[in-house]
């Protein structure tokens, strides 16, 4: 029986853990939300583990609003690079083994195959380097750790792009969505298993890894998938643009090589479109 902290449990992947954590009833959960422990606060860190014992960390709070960050560059370096710090060293001290989930906005989008985990790192926006800056100091810190990058990642639950374009459709908008970038949308639940697939397997494999669904696809193809899963793609007037004005850059092209993944832990992605309408269907 292993005793497994989840941090950031109102966000969309930890209500995608908690689903998932029905299927291990052997293991013991504690699902934390920011009121209970802000990662931020070194000093409530440190009286939190004082008083807990854990075997594994699953760490999802995170700062997560990319445009917001660009003027809440502070709020986003709190949470998402000191707030990384604080659990490392935690869990450093108690001896408790750290997955933390990051992201392909930690690379530029230059490249046109594949990241792999070695490719060097160049975030061109504050949310990916106050993501980096998180894996920078867990790999300083911990020993015993599992960083996941994933990308583009949604479910049913909370604010993510799934669930703008379905409240869209129901409100027959116009839409332009752009084409210009490239990506792997990925199912939380899909990350969420294979997160719980680690820990069953106990694997001391530590290190650094990707994981996303298989594909790719733009934001427009995203869009268009959602509709056309849903039956809505009547209800609204769909159109593509190669310029979407924002206010944080983001990478053209952010494929993860998940091969790494696959092989050290024997599981197999599920191409995305797949995925998608597997949760379109199971959450009408």
């Amino acid at each position: 029986m292993k005793k497994i902290l989840v941090t950031g449990a109102n966000g969309q992947l930890g209500k995608c853990l908690k689903d998932a954590s029905l299927g291990f009833p052997d293991d013991t959960f504690h699902f934390v939300d920011r009121s209970e422990l802000d990662i931020a606060k070194a000093a409530s860190v440190k009286q939190f583990f004082s008083n807990q014992s854990f075997d594994y960390c699953i760490n999802t709070a995170a700062y997560t609003n990319v445009e917001k960050a660009e003027s809440e560059e502070d709020a986003a370096f709190a949470t998402n690079a000191l707030g990384a710090k604080n659990l490392a060293e935690a869990c450093a001290k108690s001896k408790i083994v750290l997955i933390h989930i990051s992201t392909d906005y930690v690379f530029d989008g230059e490249k046109r195959t594949p990241y792999l985990e070695s490719d060097p790192t160049n975030p061109i926006s504050v949310y990916g380097a106050s993501k980096l800056k998180g894996e920078t100091y867990i790999q300083e810190v911990c020993s015993r750790y599992f960083i996941i990058r994933t990308s583009w990642l949604y479910s049913q639950y909370g604010h993510n792009f799934l669930n703008s374009m379905l409240r869209f459709a129901e409100e027959g908008r116009d839409l332009s969505i752009t084409t210009e970038q490239v990506g792997a949308p990925t199912n939380a639940n899909d990350l969420a298993s294979a997160i719980l697939g680690i820990i069953h397997s106990g694997s001391e494999q530590y290190g650094l890894y990707h994981f996303s669904n298989k594909g790719k696809g733009t934001w427009y193809d995203f869009a268009e998938a959602i509709f056309t899963f849903s039956k809505q793609i009547k209800n609204v007037k769909l159109a593509k643009t190669e310029q979407y004005r924002t206010f944080a850059a983001r990478p053209a092209y952010s494929i993860l090589n998940t091969d790494k993944f696959s092989n050290n832990f024997g599981q197999s992605m599920v191409d995305w479109k797949e995925s998608l309408q597997q949760l379109i269907k199971n959450h009408k």
